[in-house]
Protein backbone atom coordinates (compact mmCIF):
# COMPACT_ATOMS: atom_id res chain seq x y z
CA UNK A 1 0.00 0.00 0.00
CA UNK A 2 1.42 3.39 -0.79
CA UNK A 3 1.84 5.42 2.13
CA UNK A 4 3.08 9.15 3.37
CA UNK A 5 4.88 10.02 6.14
CA UNK A 6 4.03 13.73 7.49
CA UNK A 7 4.22 15.32 11.02
CA UNK A 8 1.72 16.38 13.14
CA UNK A 9 0.16 19.80 12.37
CA UNK A 10 -2.12 19.73 16.34
CA UNK A 11 -0.85 21.79 18.92
CA UNK A 12 -2.26 19.18 21.12
CA UNK A 13 -0.94 16.39 18.83
CA UNK A 14 -3.84 13.83 17.74
CA UNK A 15 -5.94 13.71 20.88
CA UNK A 16 -10.03 14.61 20.70
CA UNK A 17 -11.11 17.27 18.09
CA UNK A 18 -7.94 16.27 15.77
CA UNK A 19 -8.46 12.50 15.77
CA UNK A 20 -12.53 13.39 15.66
CA UNK A 21 -12.33 15.18 12.74
CA UNK A 22 -9.61 12.62 11.00
CA UNK A 23 -11.82 10.23 11.69
CA UNK A 24 -14.57 11.55 9.97
CA UNK A 25 -13.32 12.42 7.17
CA UNK A 26 -11.42 8.84 6.65
CA UNK A 27 -14.92 7.65 7.01
CA UNK A 28 -16.56 9.79 4.59
CA UNK A 29 -14.11 8.38 2.02
CA UNK A 30 -14.96 5.09 1.93
CA UNK A 31 -11.98 3.37 1.86
CA UNK A 32 -9.45 2.14 3.78
CA UNK A 33 -7.03 4.02 5.53
CA UNK A 34 -4.09 3.38 8.04
CA UNK A 35 -2.14 6.16 10.22
CA UNK A 36 0.42 4.70 12.64
CA UNK A 37 3.81 5.43 13.99
CA UNK A 38 6.57 4.73 11.40
CA UNK A 39 7.81 1.23 13.05
CA UNK A 40 4.45 0.45 14.95
CA UNK A 41 1.49 -1.46 13.98
CA UNK A 42 -1.51 1.19 12.38
CA UNK A 43 -4.60 1.77 13.25
CA UNK A 44 -7.90 2.32 11.45
CA UNK A 45 -7.93 6.55 10.66
CA UNK A 46 -11.82 6.49 10.66
CA UNK A 47 -11.72 5.50 14.67
CA UNK A 48 -11.11 8.33 16.70
CA UNK A 49 -10.45 6.20 19.61
CA UNK A 50 -7.64 4.38 17.38
CA UNK A 51 -6.09 7.42 16.55
CA UNK A 52 -6.16 8.53 19.98
CA UNK A 53 -4.32 5.10 21.51
CA UNK A 54 -1.32 6.73 18.86
CA UNK A 55 -0.26 9.06 21.40
CA UNK A 56 1.23 11.14 19.04
CA UNK A 57 2.05 14.97 19.89
CA UNK A 58 2.80 17.86 17.37
CA UNK A 59 5.35 17.41 15.39
CA UNK A 60 5.71 14.30 15.48
CA UNK A 61 5.59 11.85 12.66
CA UNK A 62 3.06 9.77 11.51
CA UNK A 63 2.39 7.34 8.41
CA UNK A 64 -0.50 7.55 6.34
CA UNK A 65 -1.50 4.59 4.30
CA UNK A 66 -4.26 3.95 1.80
CA UNK A 67 -4.71 2.49 -1.79
CA UNK A 68 -6.64 5.31 -2.75
CA UNK A 69 -4.09 8.50 -3.62
CA UNK A 70 -6.62 10.65 -3.14
CA UNK A 71 -7.63 9.49 0.68
CA UNK A 72 -3.99 9.15 1.23
CA UNK A 73 -3.18 12.78 0.77
CA UNK A 74 -6.55 13.91 1.93
CA UNK A 75 -6.47 12.64 5.42
CA UNK A 76 -2.18 13.30 5.48
CA UNK A 77 -2.89 17.36 4.99
CA UNK A 78 -5.57 16.86 7.75
CA UNK A 79 -2.37 15.47 9.54
CA UNK A 80 -0.26 18.13 9.14
CA UNK A 81 -2.75 21.08 9.59
CA UNK A 82 -3.70 22.46 13.37
CA UNK A 83 -7.30 21.02 14.13
CA UNK A 84 -7.10 22.85 17.04
CA UNK A 85 -7.23 26.31 15.66
CA UNK A 86 -10.19 26.11 13.75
Amino acid sequence: MPSKTVAVGSSVGLHARPAQLIAEAAEELGVEVLIGIPGDEPVDASSSLMIMTLGAGCGDQVEITSDDQHALDTIAALVEKDLDAE
